[in-house]
């Protein structure tokens, strides 16, 4: 979207490293599609993740794909703008809006106004002279109270009969109900039309049967018990004539199509019974070439009870009394059944069977139907007035919401002020002596970290859980140090609702926080590296005297007298070891001798140069690590953290030094606190800090002696006063 030219005079605040614009008066929200998204703090923003009403987002998302754009900002802004008497109460907002806010010059204005003293009448509210979003969103106290809410469903005490209750409440045994605005369960005209054209089929199916009951029923009632014992065999019958048949083509197919004996082998070693699942697969008969199927005798004993049933209820009635069952006979029992069982196939209106034939002619032949629709017409009467009480709910909402979230997405006032959080803060995480306040909830921690990662932000990811509940929030650390932020600790993560999580770090990524920090962190990595090398050449040291010992007990025990005969005599010097201890000594010296030709050097400068001397030293190693820090610190940025939470942030929101120690406090003894000094459990302090410290003031001590020329006076070493006048005069 391009700018456009407007004459209003917008107000900015810069904070963040970049001008942020002031949302402070209706005008300001009169022209805000006049300013230029270049100077928007972001241009998208998620609808859930974030601690904003999700019920607002979703009245401000029309599109309802998940995400807040410029361009429904706008709309959202312009309506409300449009159905106020002034902008300005937007600004002010609140939970209640005043009725007199409305503006009822338009005619959206008026029904409005007159949605909203309806849903104070029926929540018998009718003298109440404003309007809460609480009221405006409880549509099932809204609606409590009424037959007809505008949605076009009725629910079955909306009727005027008893007849026409009974009817609602057969469609909704038949089709199920649908809720209407009131939470209560009822029925639309198209569940209405769909059960009555199920009657209608149901009804209809029926009389086919009546009309052609010679062919169809060919037993007249007994006919659906003799269809019911058929089916109930059909399929293994027909398998056994098939397998027959087979034999009777080809004899070797025989022992194939008979179970084997080793399966019978396998099932006698199991408990069984007739009802067995593994002897209901077996054919229902020894397969044979012409076999006709036994109805007493031969018969899997899994299949003995249905093909009595098959007997009695079908074979008898329709071919006569016989012992066994042919494929001859198979096919005219068939046949007999068959219209029979393509008439059961075409039943229509199965929904309303439930019902009973009676029950679905009474209701044909009545005018339930009519009353119906008319009682559906006449709730959709009221639909515009039912949509006027959505309006409602919308506009009180946007009173109470709209600014607020203008001050998270057009400008980041909330973040930056500190007077509230922001919108995508979803709590304070206290770990580490530390309570960080920039936390943001986090689904994928691995596609989050690739991204948050370039925002130079020292980052703890932490998975939270409370019982019944589990989330993952990024927690940025914006003071003090990482030495002690490492997977595995646990802190307590207070989310908006004040409720405390269980807190542990799964992945940090590691970025400066202060200069400070980078100044010791040279020294604090040397340390480091002698602890880890001192404790691997102890670990060897003992690792070899422990082979030592062992080697020097395996030999005690194997001495004879012969070598304490040897042992007595004169021991032979080891002129390797002696050479070695030699070396090391020589380069023990060699090593003081420089150190003292430089403290040598050192003590012939000035007091001043020694000075700058000792700082260009404390520079060179700690200079890099400082610089690295700075930059990264003036990089810290809040865009990469957001975006990848689905925002769009439009410019580089920066993270500063000073507003990053309002992110992330430090603990400090609270004012008029009296600590006592005297631990009696401390550790005995080192003597060798202050050692270092007598030698360095010593040193300086003695250079500036030398300076003077009292050092070369009082101990004849040094620069004598002749030489440092002879020195002044070539200056």
């Amino acid at each position: 979207m391009t700018s456009q030219t407007n004459t209003h005079a917008w107000r900015f605040f810069r904070a963040g490293g970049f001008d942020q614009v002031q949302i402070q008066s209706g005008a300001d929200l009169l022209n805000l599609a006049a300013l230029d998204q270049k100077l928007w703090a972001a241009l998208a923003c998620p609808t859930r993740g974030i601690e904003f009403d999700p019920q607002t987002l979703d009245l401000i998302d029309t599109d309802h794909d998940g995400r807040i754009r410029v361009p429904e900002i706008l709309a959202a802004t312009k309506w409300a703008c449009g159905v106020l008497r002034s902008p300005d109460d937007l600004v002010t907002g609140g939970d209640s809006l005043n009725l007199s806010a409305i503006n009822d010059a338009t005619e959206e204005g008026r029904n409005l106004l007159a949605s909203a003293r309806q849903i104070l009448l029926n929540l018998g509210k009718g003298d109440a002279t404003a309007i809460s979003v609480a009221e405006a969103t409880d549509t099932v106290k809204i609606f409590a109270q009424t037959r007809f809410n505008g949605d076009g469903v009725i629910p079955a005490d909306a009727a005027d009969t008893e007849d026409v209750r009974a009817m609602i409440q057969d469609i909704i045994t038949c089709l199920g109900a649908e809720t209407d605005r009131s939470g209560k369960p009822g029925i639309s005209q198209a569940k209405a039309d769909a059960f009555f054209k199920d009657a209608e089929d149901f009804a209809g199916w029926n009389a086919k049967s009546a009309a052609e009951a010679a062919t169809l029923m060919p037993l007249g009632d007994r006919t659906a018990a003799a269809h019911a014992a058929f089916s109930a065999v059909r399929k293994k019958v027909e398998d056994f004539f098939t397998r027959c048949r087979l034999v009777a083509f080809d004899e070797r197919a025989a022992a194939a199509l008979n179970r084997q004996e080793s399966e019978y082998l396998e099932l006698a070693a199991r408990d069984l019974s007739i009802s067995a699942e593994e002897v209901a697969g077996f054919p229902i008969a020894r397969i044979a070439a012409g076999q006709a199927l036994s109805l007493k005798d031969g018969i899997n004993p899994a299949w003995e009870a249905a093909v009595r049933r098959l007997l009695n209820d079908a074979v008898v009635p329709l071919l006569g009394e016989r012992s066994t069952l042919t494929a001859a006979d198979w096919q005219t029992l068939s046949a007999k059944l068959a219209p029979y069982d393509a008439w059961l196939a075409s039943k229509a209106g199965i929904s309303v069977e439930k019902l009973g034939l009676p029950r679905v002619k009474e209701i044909l032949a009545g005018n339930s139907r009519g009353a119906i629709s008319e009682l559906i017409a006449r709730d959709k009467a009221l639909e515009a007035e039912a949509n006027g009480i959505t309006a409602v709910n919308r506009l009180v909402r946007f009173h109470r919401d709209l600014v607020r979230l203008l001050n998270n997405f057009v400008n980041f006032r909330d973040f930056y002020r500190r007077e509230r959080r922001a919108v995508f803060q979803a709590g304070t995480l206290y770990l580490d002596g530390r309570a960080c306040d920039l936390c943001v909830p986090v689904s994928d921690p691995a596609r989050h970290a690739k991204l948050a990662g370039l925002s130079s932000t020292c980052l703890a990811y932490c998975d939270c859980s409370r019982p019944g509940a589990k989330m993952t929030i990024a927690a940025a650390f914006t003071d003090g140090d990482s030495d002690n932020l490492m997977v595995g600790r646990n802190g307590v993560f207070y989310d908006r609702q004040g409720r405390d999580w269980d807190a542990t770090i799964t992945k940090v990524i590691e970025n400066p926080i202060s200069v400070r920090q980078a100044f010791w962190a040279p020294y604090k990595k040397l340390v480091r590296l002698i602890e880890e090398q001192v404790a691997k050449r102890a670990a060897a040291a003992d690792a070899a005297s422990d082979k030592k010992l062992g080697a020097a007990a395996n030999e005690a025990t194997t001495l004879d007298k012969k070598q304490d005969a040897q042992d007595v005599g004169p021991r032979k010097i080891d002129v390797g070891t002696v050479a070695a201890l030699g070396v090391a000594f020589g380069a023990l010296l060699t090593a003081f001798a420089a150190i003292a030709g430089y403290a040598s050097g050192l003590l012939r400068l000035p007091f001043w140069q020694v000075c700058i001397a000792v700082a260009g030293l404390l520079l060179l190693i700690s200079g890099p690590s400082m610089l690295i820090a700075w930059l990264k610190l003036r990089r810290r940025n809040l865009g990469p953290i957001l975006d990848a939470n689905g925002w769009a942030i439009n410019g580089r929101v920066r993270l500063s030094v000073p507003f990053g120690g309002s992110l992330t406090t430090v603990a400090k003894l609270p004012p008029g606190a009296r600590a006592i000094a005297n631990d009696p459990f401390a550790e005995r302090p080192s003597i060798w800090p202050r050692i270092v410290l007598v030698l360095v003031l010593i040193g300086f001590a003695l250079s500036l002696l030398n300076q003077f020329g009292l050092l070369h006076r009082i101990t004849g070493i040094g620069t004598s006063q002749s030489d440092l006048q002879a020195g002044m005069r070539k200056m």
